[in-house]
């Protein structure tokens, strides 16, 4: 068997979106020679989606199933110990592409860590974070690639907020209004004691996509600054609103309308590169281009799909981004040591 060309690593590998990401992953020829890690929740229990896509992939394609719990950054930091040690040994090849796909919307239903963090803000932003600095040393340092999955919930006046409502009231329509991320990385910035949970839910989802969307910007700048890492590149993409597993913990409304956005998303795709809803697959398909698409257009982007976006004007300020990675440094407890980015405070 030959000798993997690069590493590609996945995270949230049982959703929706992931499992579309295995199913091009291995049915892509240019795409074998890579070996990919899938990471899930819970090795002993993946979705049976995923086993079944796994499945018929050929057999000379690498791949491995690796469980990561990413609402526990002990969890976190003891993956990437282990997929460092195994670049370094060369047991497996540098990490080509790094996709940040893991998601959780509590849809009012609010949880937390282990660790005290609000449970939307810990898994869609602040252990994918973590994971990203920790691992950066494994990466392919000449054309490594990570790939954040963003969402237009990171935007308060996109057109899809019409439907939500979550942000009618002007008090939310600005994130941020100190020098702190503490109310939101504690869940104390919207509770479901100020609005109805699925309102409350809605917005903490955003604030976490939020986070996670400014980041590529905050790290591009840091990489391009960076004498060994300069190479590596990060690019964020909304891939629209799907039917997935996301909406399991929502009313009975949220899960009975569904079915019907994903009949629209098959109906527009017929008529529209980006519309709003969208198959699983046309996103899988965009993410996968993103990562692999060579060349310098894509540093430090955002694409809505498969075309250049605008972030909103709150993820695009610089303060406002310098100040939420200072605040996930002190969150996280990161220190020099532990990753490889020059400027990493």
């Amino acid at each position: 068997m030959a000798t993997p060309k690069g590493t590609i690593v996945v995270t949230g590998s049982a959703g929706g979106v992931g499992c579309a990401i295995a199913s091009k992953i291995i049915s892509t020829a240019e795409l074998a020679d890579y070996h990919s890690i899938y990471t899930v929740r819970d090795t002993s229990s993946p979705s049976a989606e995923l086993q079944s896509i796994l499945q018929s992939a050929p057999k000379t394609y690498h791949y491995e199933v690796q469980s990561l719990e990413l609402s526990r950054l002990a969890d976190v930091r003891e993956f990437a110990r282990k997929l460092n040690a195994r670049v370094a040994s060369g047991e497996i090849p540098p990490i080509r592409v790094l996709i940040l796909n893991a998601a959780v919307s509590d849809m009012g239903k609010q949880g937390f860590t282990r660790d005290g963090f609000d449970m939307a803000f810990a898994v869609n932003y602040l252990s994918q974070w973590l994971l990203t600095l920790l691992a950066l040393q494994s990466m392919d340092h000449k054309e490594g690639r990570i790939v954040v999955v963003g969402s237009a919930s990171h935007d308060v006046n996109h057109p899809i907020h019409k439907l939500t409502g979550y942000y009618n009231d002007e008090n939310w329509k600005t994130f941020f209004k100190g020098d702190l991320l503490s109310s939101i990385a504690n869940g104390t910035w919207c509770p479901n004691t100020v609005a109805r949970p699925e309102i409350a839910g809605g917005r903490r989802y955003g604030v976490a996509k939020m986070c996670a969307v400014m980041m590529v910007a905050e790290l591009q700048q840091r990489l391009d600054a960076d004498p060994e890492l300069q190479g590596v590149s990060i690019v964020g993409v909304d891939p629209g609103h799907m039917s997935t597993g996301i909406v399991r913990h929502g009313s009975w409304i949220i899960r009975s309308v569904a079915p019907v956005m994903s009949l629209i998303a098959q109906l527009t795709a017929w008529f529209q590169t980006n519309p709003h809803f969208r198959t699983t697959a046309k996103s899988a398909d965009d993410l996968i281009a993103a990562a692999f698409e060579a060349g310098p257009r894509l540093r430090g982007k955002y694409l809505d799909g498969s075309e250049l976006s605008e972030v909103s004007p709150e993820a695009a300020d610089a303060k406002k981004r310098e100040m939420v990675w200072r605040e996930s440094v002190i969150l996280t407890r990161l220190t020099q040591e532990q990753t490889k980015l020059v400027n990493w405070a």
